[in-house]
């Protein structure tokens, strides 16, 4: 079983996002970036399975600039078996990513495609939808479990009740959530064979596809400040607030 795993490159979840004094974007000059999150569990996951035996080939591919390749080298460095980095400047979208893995996966193809539920620079939450259309495969999104039977996926899923538990005929796009496991780290042995493993390297153009953008951002600002929230003594107390303060009951 070969599997296709998509990461990409955004912000650290850990720095405080700044929007740009001119509103035309968000500042990005000498921050930090890493793998979308959701992205390492969809990596951790298809290492996970080849380490059971059940999986023979782990290909991560990313899309986006130069610095985007660092993206690969850290899925190589936590297992991954060799990368395919897709150059494109600028903001690519949910569609123009969904068309070029398209094609990625007509040339690879792999049984199984893995990524994380959204990407946490814009929440789109598209990707693995529009991919599976595009390939008219089945998917089962939000996955925090996977088990491979019979040539089968048995996946549980996150939904608004609760859990829900699916079979996917393979091949299927499948899109992780923060729940499926824990990542490992890479170690430094692992980081340094990592970058001798192969990146193919590649233009949207190169594939065909037109990811220019088809929505234009008008204008970034940062949300209205949160009023300072405030302590009660007492239930009662609670009730009058909201009563006649807040008018909510």
């Amino acid at each position: 079983m070969k599997i296709l795993v998509a990461v990409k490159r955004v912000i650290d979840y850990n720095v405080q996002i700044r929007v740009k004094e001119d509103g035309t974007g968000i500042v990005t000059d000498n921050v930090k970036m890493s793998t979308n999150p959701p992205d390492d569990n969809a990596i951790e996951e298809a290492v996970k399975i080849k380490e059971a035996g059940k999986a023979t080939e782990i290909v991560a591919v990313t899309i986006g600039e130069e610095k985007a390749q660092e993206t690969v080298r850290k899925a190589l460095a936590v297992g991954a078996d060799r990368g395919i980095h897709v150059k494109v400047d600028g903001v690519v979208e949910p569609l123009a990513v969904a068309k070029i893995l398209q094609k990625i996966v007509d040339k690879e193809k792999p049984d199984l495609v893995f990524m994380g539920k959204q990407a946490i620079d814009d929440d789109c939450n598209q990707t693995g939808q529009m991919l599976s259309a595009l390939l008219n495969w089945p998917q089962a999104t939000f996955a925090s479990k996977i088990d491979i039977k019979d040539n089968k996926l048995e996946i549980i899923r996150e939904i608004d009740e609760g859990l829900e538990t699916i079979k996917v005929n393979v091949p299927a796009v499948v899109t992780c959530d923060l729940r499926l496991n824990e990542p490992r780290y890479a170690s430094l042995p692992n980081i340094m064979k990592a970058k001798k493993k192969p990146i193919d390297q590649m233009t949207a153009a190169d594939l065909g596809v037109d990811a220019t953008p088809r929505v234009q951002q008008i204008k970034v600002e940062e949300p209205p400040k949160r009023k300072a929230g405030i302590k009660v003594s007492s239930v009662a107390e609670l009730v009058q607030k909201l009563k006649n303060e807040a008018k909510v009951i």
